[in-house]
């Protein structure tokens, strides 16, 4: 490998050649599915006759604002769903989950978790004691944990079996910060069949964040009734500066409108202040980013698995979503990796990453995000609790190539440290 404006010893540089060349293969899939998906991309935007009148901004209201209804089409026709609700608005992943489930649960409802406990941000909404969470508003939740990092599929019809009041069943596809493997569709699919044969009435809920345009199909086609996400993740393109999305039924979705605003005003309000162009583009991207993100996340398992880490998932495993463990096995080689990562980023690249007590996380946390938008994890970046085992959790990369580089620094930290 040549990098001749960095300084990478030659011992790691004839790694990443032997790591890159190892997963060409990997690479060669992932083409094929960014291929077809920048092609269902662009049969989307010409379906829906997208112009540019679109991106015109509207304020105040934003009655008849054709542009955001117009995106909500495409996105859903991408997306394979009935309908969406796409917005600048939503803050985050965790708020449009949160708009999705105070939109469709009611008092003496249950909603079930199928993948054990949620992430860290979300356990405030669901079980928060005073704070406005589900409990508060008498709405029950109950969790099945996994079995061997997998769905525990007959615990969870037992459930359902015992339970009648569980209206909501939630699938979290990415693995959050835990080492259980992300879930693709195919077995998300197999889950809900499960789940439907139990009790086919029930609502499937899936947080589909960092798991779109990995594959070429989404949840809502093997009959998940409703997902949600971040634009600052998979379907931002790395090009949305904020927002998040819920799709699925329509029915469902026309719900989480009326809870998103006010009941009776829905999706017919909600100014797009000039941000359509950025949503519209950020969409159009997405495929090609997340392709890149995919190949730089194979490369660092490669790279690091020879440097004699445990990775998770494998170069050559099928893949549910973008991000990648690294288990560093300490604090410190953990720490040097965030901060060679962050040393490789286009912004932000003279800044330390430290741990600090980040919000709605129980333990200590390290971030390295050097991004054009604050908190993208489309864009490179890591981030880790520092706690046992001390993996980092690594996502994005919306180049390749010059995600290859932030991993090379950041194996060159890690490397000090072991010496």
């Amino acid at each position: 490998m040549n990098t001749p404006f960095f300084n990478i010893s030659p011992k790691l540089a004839a790694l990443s050649d032997q790591a890159e060349c190892s997963v060409q293969d990997v690479f060669a899939k992932i083409n094929a599915v960014t291929a077809y998906n920048q092609q269902k991309m662009l049969a989307a935007f010409i379906e829906n006759k997208v112009s540019e009148s679109h991106f015109n901004p509207t304020t105040g209201y934003g009655y008849g604002d054709r542009g955001r209804d117009a995106l909500d089409a495409v996105f859903a026709q991408a997306m394979g769903a009935e309908d969406a609700l796409v917005r600048h608005s939503i803050l985050s992943g965790t708020h449009a989950i949160t708009i999705a489930l105070f939109g469709i649960l009611r008092p003496g409802d249950t909603l079930l978790a199928a993948t054990g406990a949620p992430y860290d941000t979300l356990r405030g909404v669901v079980s928060g004691d005073g704070n406005g969470s589900l409990r508060d508003f008498g709405v029950r939740y109950t969790e099945i944990p996994l079995r061997n990092g997998r769905p525990d599929i007959a615990a969870i019809g037992a459930a359902l079996e015992a339970d009648p009041t569980i209206k909501m069943v939630h699938i979290q596809r990415s693995r959050g910060y835990s080492l259980r493997p992300s879930l693709t569709v195919a077995e998300i699919g197999e889950l809900i069949i499960a789940i439907k044969k139990v009790r086919p009435e029930v609502v499937i809920f899936v947080d589909n964040c960092y798991g779109e345009f990995v594959e070429t199909v989404e949840p809502v086609q093997v009959s998940a009734d409703l997902t949600a996400g971040s634009l600052i993740k998979n379907p931002g393109g790395g090009i949305a500066e904020n927002g998040g999305y819920i799709c699925g039924r329509r029915d469902l979705v026309e719900l989480c409108a009326q809870r998103m605003t006010a009941p009776g005003l829905g999706r017919e309000i909600g100014a797009s202040l000039g941000h359509n162009r950025s949503l519209f583009m950020g969409l159009w991207n997405a495929p090609h980013a997340v392709g890149e993100a995919m190949k730089t996340a194979v490369y660092a398992a490669a790279l690091f698995r020879l440097l004699g880490f445990e990775v998770s998932p494998a170069p050559e495993e099928t893949r549910g979503d973008i991000v990648q463990v690294i288990k560093l096995g300490g604090p410190e080689r953990l720490i040097a990796f965030c901060r060679g990562l962050q040393g490789g980023s286009p912004v932000d690249s003279f800044v330390t990453p430290e741990p600090w007590d980040m919000p709605g996380y129980g333990c200590q946390v390290i971030m390295a995000a050097g991004a054009f938008t604050m908190g993208s994890s489309l864009e490179l970046s890591a981030d880790a609790p520092l706690r046992e085992p001390y993996a980092v959790y690594m996502q994005g990369g919306t180049q390749y190539h010059a995600g290859k580089l932030g991993v090379l620094l950041a194996a060159e930290e890690v490397e000090k440290v072991e010496s």
